[in-house]
């Protein structure tokens, strides 16, 4: 219980402490006007109050994150704790406000269009259409969950197909409404609830003494019952995603900075949203280690359910929670991936649009854009939901990994503390790398041979961001020297 309770007391002081750092360093200013002020048109241009952009927000990047991550995470033991806290604070959460703010400073920009500002026009090809692909991957991967589940629970009712459907039409009414329309009246509902099933299941482990594995040095080791496929590293970093890091939260900061009002909401709403979700994450994984008997006991269930999630969710909570419980369970597994797969769709509609320099305010240009977005998703559900989710999690943590170096160029083009970021994005070089290399999904080579390789791709990039930056410096003296003479 220990380390349970310091670590999410850590959680907080970080969003305290380090959080007004960050704020800092962007430099956030409260009477510089903002896009949903200067740019209102009404659809995605849209002023909200800030406590309903923070929990669309937070339900926008939650997902199936925080819960099936942290519990398929909890499988390595009270190492993942570590991850999340100390993932979320200084590498997650400076993700998350960096990719907000910078969209505000350039009124509201996808991600992709601010990674090529600072990273070179081959980048923001790259981006625009790796961010896409991403977002066409996340919305396949947040139906078929779903859609399977829904299907059970109404005893095979329509079958897997008419849920998918189903929830293809949602889709498509959220991607093409007004964000205040349908997201700005349910996602706050939807968020809240979200919080309130984490608070529940905290309140039952401290009042029922759910006892919690502490992290010692025995413990601090691999737990997984399969050790050698799955390593810490770096098969842990990429499980626990939206709970430390997740690069899919930089394509939806974007929506909320468009509705903003003002620069210093940025960490209430960004930075914020980034913490509450590791909250819930360290929740989850917690109670995912504790319910069953221990992590073995997790690692057991696991395998006999073929390490589906859902089945931990949902014993978790009716058992902990009761009839309240069972509902938002549902809720949890259902309508949180649901809600961020329509956002993720949204999100490529806008990309596309910006890449295209096509307005968005009249509904056939939204139409154009967003069928062959959906036509493409729908064939993506036809696929192994396996496959798919294993690449969206490589990818998931490489986009991460691309804002975290643009967000570095930025930090050091307008000479601020430009490390907060770089020694985030040279880990998650790492992670990233050794990852590709050593997976069966990748290029299944050795571990060692792949963490050398890792090693060695984050020492590269390194090196030729110190060639950059004396080469940027050095031109911004040779301008100085130019306009004194």
């Amino acid at each position: 219980m220990i380390t349970f309770l310091a670590s999410l007391t850590f959680l907080l002081l970080g969003y305290h402490f380090y959080g007004r750092f960050v704020e800092r360093m962007a430099g956030a200013d409260p009477g510089r006007k903002t896009p949903a002020v200067t740019m209102n048109d009404g659809v995605d241009y849209l002023p909200l109050p800030w406590w309903k952009i923070f929990l669309i927000q937070f339900l926008n990047i939650a997902g199936l994150g925080p819960i099936f991550g942290a519990v398929a995470g909890a499988m390595w033991g009270p190492v993942a704790f570590l991850w999340i806290v100390l993932g979320a604070v200084f590498g997650g959460a400076v993700h998350d406000y960096f990719s907000g703010m910078l969209s505000i400073r350039h009124n509201g920009l996808s991600i992709s269009e601010i990674a090529g500002i600072y990273l070179g026009n081959g980048m923001k090809q790259f981006m625009r259409a790796f961010t896409v692909f991403l977002m066409v991957i996340v919305g396949a991967v947040f139906i078929m969950g779903p859609a399977k589940i829904l299907s059970d629970m109404t005893s095979g009712f329509g079958g897997v197909a008419f849920w998918v459907t189903l929830v293809f039409v949602y889709y498509l009414a959220a991607t093409m409404l007004p964000i205040d329309k349908l997201i700005g009246k349910l996602y706050p509902i939807f968020g809240f609830s979200l919080l309130f099933m984490a608070v529940g299941l905290m309140v039952a482990i401290l009042v029922k003494g759910i006892p919690i594995p502490e992290l010692t040095f025995d413990s601090f080791r691999n737990l997984h019952h399969a050790s050698e496929q799955f390593p810490v590293f770096p098969m842990l970093f990429i499980t626990i995603a939206c709970g430390a890091i997740s690069g899919f939260h930089a394509t939806q900061s974007p929506l909320m900075a468009r509705c903003i009002t003002n620069e210093k909401y940025g960490r209430r709403v960004f930075y914020g949203a980034m913490i509450s979700e590791a909250v819930v994450a360290m929740i989850w994984a917690a109670i995912s280690m504790s319910f069953f008997g221990g992590v073995g006991k997790l690692n057991d269930i696991m395998i006999a359910q073929q390490e589906n999630a859902a089945f931990v969710v949902n014993e978790i909570s009716n058992s902990l929670l009761g009839k309240v419980g069972g509902l938002l369970a549902l809720l949890g597994v259902v309508a949180a991936p649901i809600t961020s797969g329509d956002t993720a769709f949204r999100s490529a509609r806008l990309i596309v649009s910006d890449f295209l320099k096509f307005p968005q305010g009249p509904i056939r240009n939204r139409l154009l854009v967003s069928i062959p977005i959906f036509a493409v998703g729908f064939l993506l559900t036809q696929i192994n939901f396996g496959v798919i989710w294993r690449y969206f999690a490589w990818s998931n943590q490489t986009l991460a990994t691309i804002v975290l170096w643009a967000v570095t160029v930025y930090l050091m083009q307008e000479n601020k503390m430009y490390q907060i970021t770089l020694l985030p994005a040279l880990f998650m070089t790492t992670v990233i790398t050794t990852y590709l290399f050593f997976a069966p999904e990748g290029f299944s080579i050795p571990w060692d041979v792949s963490l050398t390789i890792g090693l060695a791709a984050s020492v590269l990039l390194y090196v030729l961001f110190e060639r950059y930056r004396r080469k940027y410096r050095k031109l911004g003296m040779n301008l100085q020297y130019e306009v004194r003479d």
